[in-house]
């Protein structure tokens, strides 16, 4: 694999861990208040999770798609690594208002 799908893999696979910990967090809260914004946003989180492991399936464990983004088009895989970084940023930021 080259380096912008090993990054976007590993962000992918950081999103993944960082929602569990979101998913977690809201779903307790849901819980404790049953609010529906807090049950909004563990289904987002939910939803996030969900394309994130079917990502990570394309990015590491289906070699016909990560050799089509690395060699056919490199300039898709770069597309790809920038929204996962993207999106990594942005989970990093809910988690950390989340956490506060």
């Amino acid at each position: 694999m080259g380096i912008w799908l090993d990054a976007a893999s590993a962000a992918t696979a950081l999103n993944i861990v960082l929602l569990l910990v979101l998913v977690s967090i809201w779903g307790r809260n849901y819980l404790e208040f049953r609010s529906k914004h807090t049950l909004g946003l563990a289904v987002f989180a939910v939803l996030l999770l969900a394309e994130n492991l079917l990502s990570f399936n394309y990015y590491v464990l289906d070699p016909q798609v990560a050799n089509y983004l690395a060699e056919a088009d490199p300039v898709a895989g770069r597309a790809m690594t920038f929204v996962q970084l993207l999106e990594f940023g942005a989970i990093l930021f809910l988690l950390w208002v989340t956490w506060d």
